[in-house]
């Protein structure tokens, strides 16, 4: 028998009502001939309420203790599940991470599951039973509770469906799959069928927030089939699969990110380990730096450095680099937080010519002047003004998806 692992939680498992609701999505799968496993996240809005409490009681919370706190939140949403499954007639058995001994590292608060235990699961499936299995959890070699970190619960759905050679792992969310652009921006924007894995976790490093990367790079690993779907409707939603080499989509989405801020330090000696002098401050302060452009003078002897960084950490940045400039003996430095970037991405750029420069021509054609540029094997973004991103969104939108013929 087939063996589907669907995950629910958050605004879909956000009342007793929706939990209700997933009950009955759940049997209607499992009475469509499927062994189903479940996997519940927290109910709308419970993490962070206990994250609340935890810091209630102590400004920095002990990682193990508050793990323990935390787990608390899908510990709740599995009996509910399992209670509403029960009470339409039908079996069903809840699972707490240790219960199955989803083993994890001993990294409080964003723990690496190292191995799933399948056998007791599988044995309670074969008995007719639905599992309904706490996410975001599991159990270190010492027995404390861990917690995976925000989105673990996707991480452990597929873990699970990798573990039990499942047809397909779906991630119920409140959206019904991904677009080739964000509605909201693009009018036109379509719903991809599938994207390939590669290009889903390009997609939520831009800020795509369909799901967790870790759990698509795991999915990639294990050639797990992911199906991201919506869960208030019945429609199908977007498929995650192993990039089809036949394919002939160039581009498959335009993603914007307004959550950027550029910073540019100008004339920096141009010497060996001052670009070293110039991060490693920043990747102690877990700033996260994305695009680097470095501009050298005529004679080779300065450089000017320009990066990008999240625009809630700019301020942080900036003054980390104030105190850097008399030690590297630099000019001075600025900061510029009215810059969006938007990318391209698409499978199709590996075997195809010319795409940034069409890229390049669209907004050169709109008068849209572009201040920084990054590429990748199937990603090209561009820094513009903020005020610009959205017009910017429609027409890549429109000469690489609307038009993809002509390319």
């Amino acid at each position: 028998m087939a063996l589907i692992v669907q995950k629910y939680g958050g605004t879909v498992a956000g009342s007793p009502k929706r939990i209700r609701d997933i009950a009955e999505r759940v049997i209607a799968t499992q009475e469509m001939g499927y062994q189903v496993v479940v996997v519940m996240s927290a109910m709308e809005g419970e993490t962070d309420r206990l994250l609340g409490l935890a810091k209630s009681m102590a400004g920095t919370p002990d990682g193990r203790e508050q793990d323990v706190l935390l787990s608390a939140g899908e510990q709740v949403s599995v009996a509910m599940l399992a209670l509403a499954i029960k009470g339409m007639g039908y079996k069903v058995r809840s699972w707490l991470g240790h219960q199955i001994r989803i083993l994890t590292d001993n990294d409080f608060g964003r723990a690496r599951i190292i191995q799933v235990g399948s056998e007791d699961l599988k044995r309670s499936l074969k008995r007719g039973d639905i599992a309904v299995v706490a996410g975001f959890q599991g159990i270190d070699r010492d027995g404390n509770i861990t917690t995976l970190g925000r989105g673990g619960s996707d991480t452990t759905a597929v873990a699970l469906a990798s573990a039990l050679k499942a047809e397909f792992c779906e991630i119920y969310t409140q959206v019904d799959g991904i677009y080739t652009a964000d509605p909201k921006l693009c009018p036109r924007a379509k719903k991809l069928d599938r994207v390939s894995y590669e290009e889903m976790m390009e997609m939520i490093s831009l800020g795509v927030g369909a799901m967790h990367i870790n759990a698509v790079d795991l999915a990639m690993k294990g050639n797990v089939p992911l199906h991201l779907r919506s869960g208030f409707t019945p429609w199908e939603g977007t498929k995650v699969i192993k990039e089809e080499k036949d394919s002939d989509v160039v581009v498959s989405r335009v993603t914007s990110d307004r959550n950027q801020a550029r910073i540019t330090i100008t004339r920096v000696p141009d010497k060996p380990g001052l670009a070293a002098k110039i991060f490693t401050p920043l990747v102690k302060a877990n700033i996260i730096v994305d695009m680097i452009v470095q501009t050298n003078s005529e004679k080779g002897t300065y450089t000017d450095v320009s990066f990008t960084v999240p625009k809630d950490g700019y301020e942080k940045a900036e003054s980390l680099i104030k105190e850097i400039i008399p030690k590297i003996d630099s000019g001075g430095v600025s900061c510029d937080p009215e810059i969006a970037k938007v990318s391209i991405i698409g499978r199709g750029m590996r075997t195809r010519t010319g795409i940034a420069a069409k890229m390049f021509q669209v907004l050169a054609n709109e008068g849209i002047n572009i201040e920084m540029i990054s590429t990748s094997e199937i990603t090209i973004s561009v820094v513009v003004r903020e005020k610009y991103a959205s017009k910017v969104v429609r027409v890549l939108h429109d000469a690489f998806i609307e038009k993809q013929g002509n390319l």
